[in-house]
C-alpha cells in the first residue's frame, strides 16, 4: 500500500504539472484551480511559485538558470532541486496538517501511509522525471533523453515522464498521451 500511495502522490504532482502546461481543461480558470488544488494537496506547495520555476526550467534547460538542473551527482542534485522548491511556509503548512490529522488518525498510519509515500514520491519524481532524463550530455536542444523502457514500466515509474525528450518537444501534450509522441 505504501507503493500504491507513493504512485498516487506522484500522480497528484503530475496532474499539477499538466495544469502548468494548460492540458487539464480548456477553461483556464478550471485548469489553474485543479493545478492549485493538486499541488497544495501534494505537499502544501503554491502553484504560482511552481509554475514560474517550471517554465524557467523549460526556457533555460540544463543551464545555471534552470532550477531543475545541477551538474552534480544524484544526492547533491536532489538536494539542490528540493531547496529550489521547498519553502519554510510549505513546511509549516505540512507540519500543521500533520498535527491536525494526528487528532483523528493514528500517528503510525500517518507516518506509514502519508509521510513515507509522499517523501518517496519526491524521489520517484526526481529520479525518473528529472535526474535520469537530464543526466549527462545530450545531442538535442532540450538536453534530455527518453528512458528506454516499455510503456507499462514508463507509466509505473513516473506517468510517462521518462519520455522526457518528448515532453520538452511537446509540452502541451498531457502525460497520458506522451507515449504517442515516443512512437
Amino acid at each position: 500500500m505504501v507503493f500504491v500511495q507513493m504512485h498516487l502522490y506522484t500522480g497528484l504532482f503530475i496532474t499539477a504539472h499538466d495544469a502548468m502546461h494548460g492540458t487539464i481543461s480548456p477553461n483556464k480558470k478550471a485548469n489553474n484551480f485543479i493545478g492549485y488544488l493538486a499541488v497544495f494537496l501534494y505537499a502544501g506547495f503554491f502553484y504560482n511559485r511552481l509554475y514560474a520555476k517550471h517554465h524557467q526550467h523549460h526556457r533555460h534547460v540544463h543551464t545555471e538558470k534552470d532550477p531543475d538542473f545541477a551538474p552534480h551527482g544524484f544526492w547533491k542534485w536532489y538536494f539542490r532541486f528540493m531547496l529550489n522548491y521547498v519553502t519554510v511556509i510549505q513546511l509549516i503548512i505540512m507540519a500543521v496538517a500533520y498535527n491536525v490529522l494526528k487528532i483523528w488518525v493514528d500517528e503510525r498510519n500517518l507516518l506509514l501511509f502519508w509521510v513515507l509515500p509522499s517523501l518517496l514520491s519526491t524521489f520517484q519524481l526526481f529520479y525518473f522525471g528529472t535526474y535520469l532524463p537530464h543526466k549527462g550530455e545530450h545531442d538535442n536542444e532540450y538536453h534530455a533523453t527518453t528512458l528506454p523502457k516499455n510503456h507499462f514500466i514508463a507509466f509505473i515509474t513516473c506517468y510517462f515522464f521518462g519520455y522526457h525528450l518528448e515532453h520538452h518537444q511537446k509540452p502541451a501534450m498531457p502525460w497520458w498521451q506522451l507515449y504517442k509522441a515516443k512512437e
